[in-house]
C-alpha cells in the first residue's frame, strides 16, 4: 500500500531550477534541442544552458510573438525548439502564434512557461496568469504538464524533448519542497502518492504539496485519501482517475489556476463521461490575483491546506447524504 509518510522531502527549490537542469540535459542527450529566450534568461534558469552550448541559445529580446515563429520554423528544421518565458508571456501574449503556427501545423516545440500562477507574488495581477491551462488545454494536439517540484520539472522538462509535438510544460517561481526523487516520471501516468478509502484527490502543480499536507491532516481525523498527482492534464490519465473514483465515490481537485477550464473541469468531464460522482473544487473563483507573498495569497484565495480539508468534508458530507 502506498503511504504519504514515505515520502522523503529532500530540500527545497523553485520548479523553474528544475526546468534549468533539465534543458541542459537534454541538450546533452540530444543535439537538435536549441533554446529560445525573450529576455528572461536568469528568470528561466538558462545560463547553464548558454554556457554550455552558446551556438544553441537564441536570444529573443522583448519580442515573444516573433519567438514562436522562429521556434516554429526551427522545427521544420527538425530542431527541437524549447521557449522560455513567463507563463502569462507564453500563452496570453501569443496564443495566435501558438494556435496557427504551431498547434495547427503540430509542430515539436516546447513552450516553457514559468512564474505562473499567484506564487508568482509581488509582481500582482498582470503578471499571474490563471487560465493558461485552460487555453493551452484546448488546443488539438497540444500536451500541457504542470509537475509539482523542482525534480519533477527537471524529469518532464527531460522526457518532452523525446515527444513528438507541441507541448505546454507550466511551472514556477517559488521554493518549494522536494519530494518526488523517488518516483519515476512518464508523460500522461500520474501518480498515485498515498492510498485511502474515503475520497479521491487530485492536485496538481504547487498545490500537490498542498495536498500531502491535508492528507495528513485528514488522516489524524480518521478521513484516509486517495492522493493523485495529476502532473499531466492533457491526456489526462483517465484510468487512474476512474480507479480512485470508482473506490472513493467523491472526488476534491486542486490547482492554482481559475476554477474554470482547468485541472477541475478536465476531471468533471471524465466523471461525467463515465463515473459521476460528487466533486469540490479547489481552484481560483473566477477572479484575478493581486500582489502579496506567495504563501499568503494562496490562502486568501482559497488555495491552502485548511482549503483542501475543507473540501473533502464537504464532498464527504455529499457523499453520505
Amino acid at each position: 500500500m502506498i503511504n504519504i509518510n514515505d515520502l522523503m522531502v529532500t530540500g527545497k527549490k523553485a520548479t523553474r531550477d528544475g526546468f534549468g537542469t533539465g534543458l541542459l540535459e537534454a541538450a546533452r542527450q540530444n543535439k537538435e534541442v536549441v533554446g529560445l529566450t525573450a529576455d528572461l534568461m536568469g528568470s528561466l534558469k538558462m545560463d547553464e544552458f548558454k554556457k554550455e552550448f552558446p551556438e544553441r541559445f537564441f536570444q529573443m529580446g522583448i519580442a515573444e510573438a516573433n519567438m514562436m515563429g522562429v521556434a516554429a520554423g526551427m522545427a521544420i528544421t527538425g530542431k527541437i525548439p524549447y521557449t522560455g518565458t513567463f507563463a502569462n508571456f507564453s500563452t496570453g501574449r501569443v496564443y495566435d502564434q501558438i494556435r496557427q503556427s504551431i498547434a495547427y501545423s503540430h509542430k515539436n516545440v516546447k513552450i516553457c512557461a514559468s512564474h505562473a500562477g499567484l506564487t508568482l507574488g509581488e509582481d500582482g495581477a498582470t503578471h499571474q496568469i490563471l487560465e493558461d491551462i485552460s487555453m493551452m488545454r484546448t488546443l488539438p494536439g497540444m500536451t500541457v504538464i504542470v509537475p509539482c517540484d523542482a525534480y519533477q520539472t527537471h524529469q518532464a522538462t527531460v522526457a518532452i524533448s523525446k515527444h513528438y509535438g507541441p507541448v505546454y510544460l507550466r511551472f514556477g517561481r517559488p521554493a518549494w519542497p522536494i519530494f518526488t526523487e523517488a518516483l519515476p516520471f512518464e508523460i500522461g501516468k500520474a501518480q498515485v502518492l498515498n492510498e485511502g478509502s474515503d475520497v479521491t484527490l487530485v492536485a496538481t502543480g504547487h498545490l500537490v504539496w498542498n495536498g500531502v499536507e491535508a492528507v495528513k491532516l485528514l488522516a489524524l481525523e480518521g478521513i484516509h485519501c486517495d492522493l493523485i498527482n495529476m502532473h499531466t492534464l492533457k491526456p489526462l490519465d483517465q484510468s487512474t482517475l476512474l480507479e480512485s473514483a470508482g473506490k472513493t465515490k467523491c472526488v476534491v481537485t486542486a490547482e492554482e489556476h481559475q476554477i474554470n477550464g482547468g485541472l477541475g473541469d478536465a476531471v468533471a468531464a471524465v466523471l461525467a463521461r463515465n463515473l459521476p460522482v460528487p466533486q469540490e473544487f479547489v481552484a481560483v473563483q473566477d477572479s484575478f490575483g493581486e500582489s502579496g507573498k506567495p504563501d499568503e495569497l494562496l490562502i486568501k484565495y482559497g488555495l491552502g491546506v485548511q482549503d483542501i480539508v475543507k473540501a473533502v468534508k464537504r464532498v464527504l458530507a455529499r457523499k453520505k447524504a
